[in-house]
């Protein structure tokens, strides 16, 4: 999904004279996930091994390995890794368990300033404790929930004219949860050119993070809350409070109404599948996908538009994604590790990143005054990014997580119990994982 990635090969002479190496020439290995930003990113990086020496090499895991492939090597100490772009939910186990340098008096030494990035991307991707100036990665790619629709199938006049009739309100991108359920309702099971098309392909893979990370979209717009913001760790009342409820009820709502037939166990890849092979008029996923979505030639050039999650009764969030870069605590190349860091923290590597399909989380890039025009989703990244909310990112993440993906599949997918007693369930799991932690 590579864009331009020549149209700024003139910025290689200057790049390379804005920054000088001071470690000897090394091989470091780069570790993230295997997706089309991590190729982009091997395109970049070949302007840093061209004016430092250093070989770059990279490891790139499929998304539903990729936790326990790196979160086992880190956890085991290995040396596979220098610099991982880690999830945002790692960073505080990678923090207190030593396996992330600590990055202040690097950046302190260096110039780099935290004020340059998004401050959601800074406190997602870079702190712990959250909302502390401790500081274990640099933002390194922004990316949140949204959504892609069929422009071209929106725009028909015969289907504009149904939907107004029936709803008094022009089909146009949603703006509320609602609007968006009556949209998906609308196209389930109906005939386009022949084809029989469904209203939305949402998050509902149980097996690593998928609808822990469909589901929140909903959950934070009804009022869902981790925790008592007066009471750290306590959770009753938020976590299954009555609104939080009707949000996890709307969401298993939109899955019986208005996604394709065997879409239980869906994620990233089978969203993006069932949006380009036209079964969908709606697509629920993060951001990286739409650079590829335009470059497509079934439903990119204008076939497509794209909108931040809507809002619900009670909220406007959208679940945050995207990663910063650490430099592994262990590596034996920690010299070079932090040339990469000072390197890709430049303001002209980063307009570079994001020229060839990666999301920068720079300020000076994304608030340039030709960003918001600069893609057909540009506008909408920024509209995203100023709404996110993120899971936890305790070091005891991964217990947090896999009760949530098997309470709310349960429920959602599964059809067993209520709504309620699924939020119920989730609390006396999370507490028992916080009482051992002697946290409540």
């Amino acid at each position: 999904m590579l864009l331009n990635s020549v149209a700024m090969a003139g910025m290689v002479t200057a790049i390379s004279a804005a920054t000088t190496s001071s470690a000897k020439a090394d091989d470091l290995t780069l570790c993230w996930a295997a997706w089309d930003p991590a190729n982009a990113l091997v395109e970049l990086s070949k302007d840093f091994e061209a004016q430092s020496g250093n070989k770059m090499k990279f490891e790139f895991v499929p998304w539903p390995n990729f936790a326990d492939r790196m979160l086992n090597e880190l956890n085991s100490g290995g040396k596979l890794c220098d610099l991982l772009i880690g999830d945002s939910q790692w960073i505080g186990g990678a923090a207190e368990n030593g396996q992330y340098l600590k990055l202040n008096d690097f950046f302190d030494a260096n110039g780099i300033k935290m004020d340059d990035f998004i401050p959601a991307t800074v406190t997602g991707y870079a702190q712990w404790p959250k909302n502390t100036p401790n500081y274990w990665a640099l933002p390194a790619f922004g990316d949140v929930v949204g959504w892609t629709y069929r422009k071209d199938w929106f725009e028909r006049p015969d289907l504009q004219a149904e939907f107004k009739q029936k709803h008094g309100r022009d089909l146009a991108a949603p703006k509320s949860l609602d609007e968006l359920k009556d949209i998906a309702t609308f196209f389930q099971g109906r005939q386009i050119d022949g084809k029989t098309v469904y209203g939305a392909a949402i998050y509902t893979e149980r097996g690593s993070e998928g609808i822990t990370m469909g589901v929140t979209n909903v959950l934070y717009n009804y009022g869902f809350e981790y925790q008592d913001p007066q009471k750290p760790y306590n959770l009753e009342g938020f976590v299954n409070s009555d609104s939080a409820v009707k949000g996890l009820e709307f969401y298993k709502e939109l899955y019986n109404c208005c996604t394709p037939p065997g879409a239980s166990n869906w994620y990233m890849s089978e969203d993006i599948d069932a949006y380009k092979s036209g079964q969908v008029a709606l697509q629920m996923n993060f951001a990286f996908i739409w650079p590829g979505v335009e470059a497509d030639p079934n439903v990119g050039g204008g076939k497509s538009g794209y909108f931040p999650n809507p809002a619900g009764p009670n909220g406007h969030f959208a679940q945050l994604g995207g990663q910063g870069i650490s430099v592994v605590a262990n590596t034996e190349h920690k010299d070079a590790a932090l040339d990469y860091i000072k390197w890709f923290a430049q303001p002209e590597v980063q307009k570079k990143w994001w020229s060839v399909g990666g999301y920068s989380a720079m300020r000076s890039v994304v608030e340039d005054p030709g960003f918001a025009s600069s893609q057909p989703y540009a506008q909408t990244f920024l509209d995203s990014m100023a709404i996110v909310k993120d899971f936890w990112a305790e070091p005891s993440y991964a217990s947090l997580l896999l009760a949530m993906q098997s309470r709310v599949h349960n429920y959602v997918v599964a059809g067993n119990g209520t709504a309620k007693e699924a939020l119920d369930g989730l609390v006396k799991d999370w507490d028992e994982v916080f009482e051992e932690e002697g946290k409540n």
